[in-house]
């Protein structure tokens, strides 16, 4: 059986690395171009060492992307770059699947009073599939455009979704409060991701604005078929990669733990990546693969549902899921290349 083609737009950062490092092992794919306008010419190694020996091809030019018979284009594109490419290349034969915001929320209005940026293809809004396979599998597999979401909305969704779907929990008090790794940030150094401010340090940020607020708001909402208030709080812990997310929610309805348990199993036991635990979750039990591990129970003290989610931010946050999407749009295993054992230590 012939191999897929695939590009992977944008190599020097670290969605691009990791989409490189589960791709290379992946049975039915085949790399045929990944590219950097700042570092054309040069080897991927040259960017990531540790892939010296292992995958060395020389970066391109995305202008050299219509050279290539492809299958599928993934976008590792900053915010407001990626729409550029999809308006470019919207009505060609290949897929895409955009690993960034351009095409997350419901409308161009949505999108620039969260991202603080025009937006200038506003029809991709129509044609793009949000990419939460446990969530919309049937419309992903057949969408041509897929908005791969976003790291913390990931954890939060899944941990979320059930209550909102049942019409278990008040959908107007709805608190998130997720702690991530350095590299949510992006490779390039901030001075907030400067070691000296992150090391033997903890910090919120983002607090009543941080876009993945409303990209959380509006899927879990549009899920349940219900509008939904949902407040959003991210901090940045000392650590490289990883997000847990806490979510607090008050029941309309008599319910307890067992309750809740069952449910969460009915929702996820038949998905490939999710796991529902009777223990709390930590990143390290999902470090380096496509899981997500979640935990819910209810505090009958303070009349509060408590669910979490944890996933690893650079994978199921962002180039694991954006693997499991192709997956499903090219009619591939789903977790073909994704069998991936966690870290730990």
């Amino acid at each position: 059986m012939s191999k897929f083609n695939v590009a992977i737009v944008g190599a020097t950062g670290y969605t691009g690395s990791e989409l490189v490092r589960i791709l290379i092992n992946h049975p039915d794919i085949h790399i045929s171009a990944i590219t950097s306008e700042s570092r054309k010419g040069e080897r991927f190694s040259d960017v990531h060492p540790q892939y010296r020996g292992i995958f060395e091809p020389t970066l391109v030019s995305i202008e050299d992307i219509p050279n290539y018979e492809l299958d599928l284009v993934f976008l590792a594109l900053p915010h407001g770059v990626s729409m550029d490419f999809v308006k470019e290349n919207h009505d060609k034969d290949f897929k895409i699947v955009d690993l960034s915001g351009d095409f997350r929320l419901s409308s161009k209005g949505v999108y620039e009073a969260w991202y603080k940026k025009d937006h200038n293809f506003e029809q991709g809004f129509d044609a793009a599939v949000f990419g939460s396979p446990e969530l919309f599998r049937k419309r992903i597999a057949e969408a041509k455009l897929v908005a791969n979401p976003g790291c913390f909305p990931t954890s939060a969704i899944l941990a979320l979704s059930p209550l909102l779907k049942e019409g278990i929990i008040d959908k107007n008090h709805i608190t998130v409060d997720s702690k991530t790794g350095v590299t949510g940030a992006g490779i390039k150094a901030k001075p907030n991701t400067h070691f000296p401010v992150v090391n033997d340090n903890f910090t919120a940020y983002g607090v009543k604005s941080h876009r993945h607020t409303i990209e959380i708001q509006e899927i879990i909402g549009k899920y349940a078929n219900s509008e939904a208030s949902v407040l959003f709080t991210p901090h940045l812990l000392p650590v490289d990669r990883g997000i847990l997310s806490t979510c607090y929610t008050r029941p309309t309805r008599d319910i307890s733990s067992e309750d809740l348990n069952k449910l969460y199993h009915e929702y996820y036991d038949n998905e490939p990546f999710v796991r529902v635990g009777d223990d709390l979750p930590n990143l390290k039990q999902v470090r380096g693969t496509n899981y997500c591990d979640l935990f819910v129970t209810y505090d009958d003290r303070t009349n509060t549902i408590i669910s979490i989610g944890v996933i690893d931010n650079l994978v199921k946050g962002a180039a694991g899921q954006a693997v499991q999407n192709m997956n499903i749009m090219l009619g591939l295993e789903e977790t073909a290349g994704l069998n991936i054992t966690p870290l730990q230590p």
